[in-house]
C-alpha cells in the first residue's frame, strides 16, 4: 500500500480522505485542558491487571499519555 504525505508532512497508508486522517469535528470535547484533573478511570497495565489512576499512584504526581490515532 503506498504512503501519502499530508498538508502537516504526515505520511500514513491511508489515503487523505480516509475518515481515519479527518480531525475532530468543530465543538468536540478533546479532553480536560492542560492543569485540570482527570477523572478517576481504570486501565490494564502490561499483565493485564487494572490499575486506577489516583487510587494506584498514591498521592504521586503522574504523566499520562494518549495517542489520538496510530496508522499501522
Amino acid at each position: 500500500m503506498a504512503t501519502e504525505r499530508d498538508e502537516h508532512g504526515f505520511d500514513a497508508p491511508a489515503p487523505l480522505g480516509h475518515p481515519g486522517r479527518l480531525g475532530l469535528p468543530g465543538g468536540h470535547s478533546t479532553g480536560p485542558e492542560i492543569g485540570e484533573p482527570l477523572p478517576d478511570f481504570s486501565l490494564p497495565d502490561s499483565s493485564g491487571r487494572p490499575i486506577q489512576l489516583h487510587a494506584d499512584r498514591d498521592g504521586h504526581k503522574a504523566a499520562v499519555v494518549f495517542y489520538r490515532s496510530a496508522v499501522w
